[in-house]
């Protein structure tokens, strides 16, 4: 069953913005399952709209749309089932772009999934994670599949070890739903979090969670 808790984004960006968040995390729900990107203009106007970074992700598959997404304001393009299928795609574009990519490690009991976490795969998160590396990768995102949109709580003992094995930053994602987790993950290492559903369901308090973890 889908939840939606708004019908306007570029709203719900401005409140988010107005609340203090440091950067917006956009997700194309319907281009990661379409393989394309499928609300492109909804997301030219928030990029547009909002003084905050964004960073974006979600049925990018192509070189063209990552120079797309960059000219039109996104901070930073994030890449998952084209890291597995294309990873020429990766290389070129952190030899172009550097920084403004990033790689999503979306994990289902250790294996990657792709295509909008329908499809798995045989590889390892660490060792693919190892293997993006190579290529130029200096960023990463960790979601648990199972755990995200769970409100229970975030795999840290996965996010601990690919912490402490690829010493690079990493933005964890997936069943955060407390400030004692935000706490915890900061301890851990990681650069970042994201909070989605917590922030909707009022689990967690975007204004408490900056002052007590920032």
């Amino acid at each position: 069953m889908e939840t939606v808790f708004s019908g306007n984004p570029v709203e719900v960006a401005l409140q988010w913005q107005s609340l203090g968040a440091p950067r917006l995390h956009i997700v194309d729900l319907d281009g990661a399952a379409a393989g394309e990107l499928y609300n492109l203009d909804i997301i030219k106007e928030i990029a547009s709209t909002v003084l905050v970074p964004i960073q974006l992700g979600g049925g990018i598959r192509q070189l063209e749309t990552v120079v797309q997404l960059l000219k039109s304001g996104i901070e930073r393009v994030i890449l998952g089932t084209a890291a597995v299928e294309d990873p020429g795609l990766i290389e070129e574009a952190c030899h172009k772009f550097s920084e403004s990519i990033i790689v999503s490690i979306d994990a289902r009991e250790g294996n990657i999934a792709i295509h909008g976490w329908r499809q798995s795969t045989e590889l390892k998160a660490t060792e693919f994670t190892k293997s993006m590396i190579k290529l130029g990768v200096k960023r990463f995102i960790y979601t648990d599949i199972g755990r995200d949109g769970t409100l229970t709580e975030p795999n840290f003992a996965a996010i601990a070890d690919l912490v402490n094995t690829i010493r690079l930053p990493i933005i964890a994602a997936g069943g955060i739903s407390s400030l004692n987790h935000l706490n915890k993950l900061k301890q851990l290492g990681v650069e970042a979090s994201i909070v989605g559903k917590a922030l909707y369901t009022g689990d967690i308090n975007l204004k408490q969670a900056l002052a007590t973890i920032c």
